[in-house]
């Protein structure tokens, strides 16, 4: 979870497997860019239509992307979805999806 006051365009997401006995071991890890996400929040865009598109992210180096990921406004709420390849391991991919979220009485107040 990061501030949107403390302004990063850029998550770096760390993947573990779960052992019972013995230490968790890491699988990979996937950079996430968010930048897109918050541009489309910036925009003011409340007053659409379920199911708009307002961005569409094409995979490339800079990014861990599978596949096009959309920027999405959807029962008043903007999201995205991604499916990402990890890295620093053999193969992997993960599925997130990610939200501004006001958490009013937590300290900072928007969290993604």
């Amino acid at each position: 979870m990061n501030s949107r006051d403390e302004f990063v365009d850029t998550v770096r997401d760390k993947v573990y497997d779960k052992d019972t006995f013995t230490a968790d071991d890491k699988m990979g890890d996937a950079k996430i860019d968010i930048k897109p996400y918050l541009e489309a929040i910036n925009m003011g865009l409340e007053g659409l239509p379920d199911g708009v598109k307002v961005d569409r992210v094409q995979p490339n180096r800079d990014n861990c992307l599978s596949d096009e990921s959309c920027v999405l406004w959807e029962n008043g709420r903007m999201t995205q979805t991604m499916l990402l390849r990890l890295q620093h391991v053999e193969c992997g991919e993960i599925e997130i999806q990610i939200e501004l979220i006001n958490a009013q009485g937590r300290r900072g107040g928007l969290y993604i």
